[in-house]
């Protein structure tokens, strides 16, 4: 990539740095002006001109340097046109006050803006604070076909005999820092569009969802919930580090309507309480949209462009209890969640092992965009309130706005046949109660 950089100083003494990162295509920037709003505002505009071909969209990547020293800068300090960027006049808004820095530095500050081509994957390292330097990495389509990141497959699966397209990263099951002890929390983008949801066969809900996001790859663990949390909550510790964490309430992950401020989705939208897991992990991290998914994000990034019974895009089972498809998609009843005594079957919660209850995230086969573990295992919290109605559909659908008593569960578990693990499953869960059969994933779902 061809990097040109131009220096000027503008109003308020700070400097702006262009770096001209092309695509293969030659996308590129040009015009960096870098302005703080002194004496009203601290905050610094940084307004540039994208070139690009009208089809394209792309990231732009953002870093700042006192001199040759780069500064931590976590994403939780910048906003305005940072994804999916189109050709034109456009204008990133960084905080130096989530930073730590103060005026004194600010005439020695350069800015380079590079565009890059969306990430497939982003890696979040939860032993580091935001801003540190490897933090966030993230995994790009050429580099990962390159083999740069081990293993991949192209296309790996069909929905009803049609290829779904798409390019998943198989290494990720590979790697200690992953898998084994998820000390690295990795997310996979799903890009924005419309899919049909529903229990049907194939579904019949038309439902768009307008805004890109990043999916965890894996269940949150119990190593990641401790490194966020310092807390081990669980019942299964047996290999803790790579087993979904479970026993923690929608409360513990989010808040609850009766503090102070009240968290209630999706009146109070992506508030959420600062001592409360997420409110932690945005502050760790320095990702301040970080949240559980809404029900569509949830099926949507389950199905992965599939409308068949599971997301291996096969026809619907004969047996609904116990089948071979469900046996490596995810954990259920009949294939370890529960154990043989020697006169019956018992449920995985009796006993603490590695073979019985849950499973080690990733022990199954991942859907067509990488994710694992969304058929079985441990149901997952998803943010809307649960009725037991026809789902509202539509575009970007929040669930409904009434106060209801229970929050909505998706995607089965250990304990479950394997009639509760379609794509479509939904059922109950009280906010307050911490069942050893229900965790999550996270989301990050971008402007």
């Amino acid at each position: 990539m061809k990097t040109e950089k131009a220096t000027k100083m503008i109003w308020a003494g700070l400097a702006g740095c262009l770096a001209l990162g092309a695509l293969a295509d030659g996308p590129s920037i040009r015009d960096v002006t870098v302005r703080q709003r002194w004496p009203w505002s601290r905050l610094v505009d940084v307004s540039y001109v994208l070139d690009c071909d009208p089809t394209q969209r792309v990231d732009v990547s953002f870093s700042v340097y006192n001199g040759a020293e780069r500064l931590s800068c976590p994403l939780d300090a910048l906003s305005g046109d940072l994804y999916k960027v189109s050709n034109g006049a456009r204008r990133i808004i960084w905080d130096p006050m989530k930073t730590g820095y103060t005026n004194a530095i600010l005439p020695r500050v350069r800015a380079e803006l590079t565009p890059t081509p969306s990430p497939l994957y982003m890696i979040v390292d939860l032993t580091k604070e935001a801003g540190a330097t490897n933090q966030i990495e993230y995994v790009y389509e050429e580099d990962l076909v390159a083999g740069q990141w081990g293993t991949w497959e192209r296309n790996a699966v069909t929905n009803n005999g049609t290829p779904v397209e798409s390019v998943i990263w198989t290494g990720v099951t590979n790697d200690a820092l992953y898998k084994t002890k998820t000390e690295k929390l990795v997310l996979r983008h799903i890009p924005a569009g419309t899919f049909a949801m529903g229990t049907a066969v194939p579904p019949t809900l038309s439902t768009t969802l307008t805004k890109d996001f990043y999916v965890g790859v894996f269940e949150m663990t119990q190593k990641q919930w401790e490194l966020v949390t310092g807390k081990k909550p669980s019942f299964f510790t047996a290999d803790y580090e790579s087993r979904p964490v479970e026993q923690v309430t929608y409360l513990d992950i989010r808040g609850a309507t009766n503090d102070t401020p009240a968290i209630n989705w999706p009146e109070t939208g992506r508030l959420v309480g600062s001592t409360n897991f997420l409110g932690r992990l945005r502050s760790k991290t320095g990702i301040g949209d970080f949240d559980l998914p809404t029900e569509a994000q949830w099926e949507y990034a389950c199905r992965a462009g599939t409308t068949t019974y599971y997301n291996d895009g096969k026809g619907t089972p004969g047996n609904l209890n116990s089948n071979d498809q469900i046996n490596v998609l995810g954990r259920y009843k009949w294939n370890g969640g529960y154990y043989w005594t020697g006169t019956g079957w018992a449920s995985g919660y009796r006993t603490i092992g590695a073979t019985n209850g849950t499973a080690i995230v990733g022990s199954y086969l991942p859907n067509a965009w990488g994710v694992y573990d969304m058929h079985g295992n441990v149901w997952e919290w998803c943010l809307d309130w649960f009725i037991d109605k026809a789902l509202p559909g539509g575009i970007d659908p929040v669930g409904y706005s009434t106060v209801m008593f229970n929050r909505v569960r998706r995607g089965g578990s250990y304990e479950h046949d394997a009639t509760y693990c379609p794509s479509s499953s939904r059922f109950a869960g009280t906010p307050n109660e911490p069942y050893w059969f229900i965790g999550f994933r996270v989301v990050r779902t971008l402007p």
